[in-house]
């Protein structure tokens, strides 16, 4: 167990070394391409209600995602993370007024204020049909190395339990962040499809 926690830690220092050395531009080329990919992807156009999450600079860009799921009707819903736990919730988003007013946290993450009980959480409702997952790396067999926190995974667990069962699950990546293998346990959910560019 020492052994692989030790193996991830080695592994997210590397792909943050790889992240960190791309210009704003390189990211802002390859989020287009991998928004575009997701566009035209069957389950993205099905999709009615989205679980999509507010990018980080190390990440790959969601604004466009955003602005192209409201403008074709989703519902869309984003993550509010609790510090104390690996407890997360998936909140409605109004709108792209609503999530310019969102309030930061001291991770410097956008997510709806902890006292805010106004918002509908996507379980509580219709559940989701599907979630585009962020992360540090990821190898092509849908192994997912998170920031060591397991909110994501821990969602998923809760996603399966409920009455809709588990969405499907699109994980949104620089090519950068792409590994030959990601160490993993049992409790790490794998991801059904990562998209990226240059994975014709």
């Amino acid at each position: 167990m020492a052994a692989l926690r030790a193996a991830k830690q080695a592994l997210r220092k590397e792909i943050k070394r790889r992240v960190a050395a791309l210009s704003d531009e390189e990211k802002l080329r390859q989020s287009l391409i991998v928004s575009h990919k997701l566009f035209q992807h069957p389950k993205y156009v099905s999709s009615k209600r989205i679980a999509l999450f507010l990018s980080m600079s190390d990440e790959v860009r969601t604004e466009e995602i955003i602005k192209d799921a409201f403008k074709l009707g989703k519902s869309c819903f984003i993550p509010r993370y609790e510090r104390s736990n690996s407890h997360m919730d998936m909140l409605k988003l109004g709108g792209l007024q609503d999530m310019e007013t969102l309030p930061l946290t001291s991770w410097n993450i956008q997510q709806p204020a902890d006292d805010d009980e106004s918002r509908e959480e996507a379980l509580a409702a219709g559940g989701l049909d599907l979630i585009l997952m962020p992360g540090l790396g990821f190898d092509k067999s849908g192994n997912r190395l998170g920031r060591g926190r397991g909110y994501y995974d821990t969602y998923l667990e809760r996603c399966v339990k409920s009455p809709k069962g588990k969405p499907y699950t699109i994980a949104l990546a620089f090519k950068e962040q792409l590994c030959q293998e990601i160490p993993v346990d049992d409790n790490d959910v794998l991801i059904d499809e990562i998209l990226y560019e240059g994975d014709e």
